[in-house]
């Protein structure tokens, strides 16, 4: 039994060993293939390095020959930068020395003509003051009032003469002793201006600016007096709403008269809404605590009767 098994295997070891060798033969010439693809994927990858190398060489070239461009245009541009600065820097300098000393000079011109524009206004205060007394030089003597009475004359003089000065030159005089601050020069010039020319066109604002020398100065009770004047003696004008406003003020500096103030603030609100003068008195009766409504009719002819006493 045995022996058969023995020489089966005999029998059967050389198909065994036919078949092993073509599976190691098969085995070989994969593995020689793949050293084949092997040897094919190193050479390929060899070439891409090279050309991958290659092209950074390139590149690495091209960027130096970048920088050095880069680097001869800008010291190019520098250079002509420098140039071109030298060439406008000079010429800017001199206009601007030039333009300094043109303002200079413009300073000194302004200077100049200020100086001489205080001279010549004092010129004309001279002249004036000189031409009014040369009118008044120049005036004939005032003749003595007869036995009696007063001589007959023009409107508002105390005498048969002529009014020494112009109305308009006396006016302004006022007006400039006022605005320098020779306020008892003023005082006096708008007096004469009501006693010379009682019926001017500027008569009311004579009478207006005397109150306002009043009140300036604190004399309260003959400034609402003069204010009082405007309205009284004179109709309608440019002055009456102001003169009205300041106669209210003046009251109400008055012990025991701020309802009187009060009531003129009033009035001046009722004849003139909207007007400026009109808010300034709703101001002044709010300040005293008091609507800005006027008051009835007959507590204005009161107040009125009361400030024409005054």
């Amino acid at each position: 039994m045995k022996l058969r098994l023995l020489v089966c295997l005999l029998l059967a070891a050389p198909t065994l060993s036919n078949g092993a060798s073509k599976e190691i033969v098969d085995l070989q010439r994969d593995v020689a293939l793949l050293q084949q693809q092997l040897r094919d994927l190193q050479r390929s990858q060899d070439e891409k390095f090279a050309a991958l190398m290659e092209l950074a060489r390139q590149a690495v070239d091209g960027a130096n020959k970048a920088n050095t461009g880069t680097a001869v245009i800008q010291s190019s541009l520098s250079k002509t930068l420098e140039e071109q600065q030298k060439q406008v820097v000079a010429p800017v300098v001199g206009i601007t020395t030039r333009m300094d000393n043109l303002s200079n000079d413009v300073r000194t011109m302004q200077q100049a003509l200020s100086d001489m524009a205080a001279m010549m206004s004092k010129m004309q205060s001279q002249l004036s003051d000189i031409s009014q007394k040369v009118q008044a030089m120049s005036a004939p003597p005032v003749a003595p009032p007869p036995p009696g009475g007063t001589a007959s004359g023009a409107p508002g003089t105390d005498s048969g003469g002529p009014p020494p000065i112009p109305a308009t030159d006396l006016y302004n005089n006022a007006m400039r002793d006022k605005g320098s601050g020779k306020l008892d020069l003023a005082l006096q010039e708008f007096s004469d201006y009501l006693k010379w020319y009682p019926t001017g066109d500027l008569a009311p604002n004579s009478q207006f600016y005397i109150g306002m020398i009043h009140y300036g100065q604190g004399n309260y009770d003959a400034a609402a007096q003069e204010f009082d004047m405007v309205l009284e003696k004179y109709q309608e004008n440019n002055k009456t709403k102001e003169a009205r406003l300041y106669k209210g003020r003046a009251l109400v500096h008055l012990p025991g008269h701020k309802t009187e103030g009060a009531d003129e603030f009033a009035e001046l609100i009722k004849r003139y809404p909207g007007t400026d003068e009109a808010r300034q008195a709703c101001t002044e009766r709010q300040a005293l605590g008091l609507r800005c409504a006027p008051p009835a009719s007959s507590s204005h002819s009161t107040a009125s009767k009361k400030g024409s006493k005054r």
